[in-house]
């Protein structure tokens, strides 16, 4: 009998133990992996499907304004044969009354276009967040005369200024998005100052003030970085502002000039045949409303990411 018990108890040995060097999946270190400030950024950012489908667009026009360009057969000054055709297969977008082809000049017309609005989106950015960091940072007399002079930029009546130093550049497209810029930045300083003043008093400038870092370090190494979220979405937003500002010099006259070309240009150049020939008008007008839509709504994306009320976290 007892050997009909012990027969049925199987027996305990080193074949019917777990290994050593199996974890025991009860006891597996339960790690937690944490995402910086970039990567929750992207990851909002890659979120918001409307910002990111704005993007490839925008990326598309992009290279379809500088590679299509290079590649296509027409160049923005070519004058063909072909005079006042609508579009088709040889010119899909196509003619104006000379024979020029006018996708090579709305492509053209792009790329000057282009560089005007991010000309003016970096300079407004580089001057606006400097003057605005220092105002914030130092206040007092300092903060006051550097803010009435930004308001005093704010006052001027933008087209018309823009207009008159604009006919004085000559036409030069980097000279029109100096004159555009140097009265927009004042809208980017007045968010950096707003910026700055809520950061100057964190433990972070008190610990970099106390461990000797000078005014400049703390400006330019601790408050820029920081401010850099909302400065960021601003930025976009003057590419937007730039273009369409350009375009209305452009249609008024007073921007870029012949034999250079802008699609504010091309639009303006073409506002008497929109009953006849209404791809001179429509085409240019299309790419015009596709940048600014492109950039305002990845703008709100990154307006998003960058949420200030969501720093840090760990997933």
């Amino acid at each position: 009998m007892p050997d009909s018990v012990g027969s049925d108890i199987a027996p305990i040995g080193p074949s019917r133990m777990a290994p050593k060097n199996q974890a025991n999946p009860v006891e597996r270190e339960f790690t937690v992996q944490e995402r910086g400030q970039f990567q929750l950024v992207l990851r909002r950012f890659l979120q918001h499907r409307l910002a990111v489908a704005s993007l490839i667009l925008l990326i598309v026009i992009v290279l379809l304004a500088y590679v299509g360009g290079w590649l296509w057969k027409y160049g923005p000054e070519d004058i063909t044969p072909d005079n006042s055709e609508a579009p088709s297969l040889a010119h899909p977008f196509g003619t104006d009354a000379v024979g020029k082809d006018m996708l090579a000049q709305v492509l053209r017309g792009t790329q000057i276009s282009l560089q005007i609005s991010v000309l003016v989106a970096i300079f407004s950015t580089v001057v606006g967040t400097i003057w605005g960091a220092v105002a914030g940072y130092y206040r007092g007399w300092i903060d006051t005369v550097l803010m009435r002079i930004a308001d005093l930029v704010l006052t001027l009546p933008l087209l018309a200024v823009a207009a008159v130093l604009g006919h004085n550049a000559g036409g030069s497209w980097w000279l029109i998005a100096v004159v555009i810029a140097g009265l927009y930045w004042a809208y980017v300083s007045r968010v950096a100052r707003g910026v700055v003043l809520s950061l100057r008093e964190k433990e972070f400038i008190e610990a970099a003030r106390a461990l000797g870092a000078g005014d400049g370090r703390i400006i330019f190494r601790h408050l820029v970085p920081n401010a850099l979220g909302s400065v960021i979405v601003n930025a976009t937003i003057l590419v937007s502002i730039g273009i369409l500002l350009e375009t209305a010099l452009s249609f008024l006259g007073f921007g870029v000039r012949p034999p250079d070309t802008s699609l504010g240009l091309l639009v303006s150049s073409a506002q008497t045949a929109v009953d006849t020939r209404p791809w001179l008008f429509y085409f240019p007008g299309l790419f015009i409303i596709l940048i600014a839509l492109t950039i305002n709504f990845i703008g709100d994306g990154l307006r998003d990411a960058f949420d200030p009320q969501q720093t840090k976290v760990r997933a």
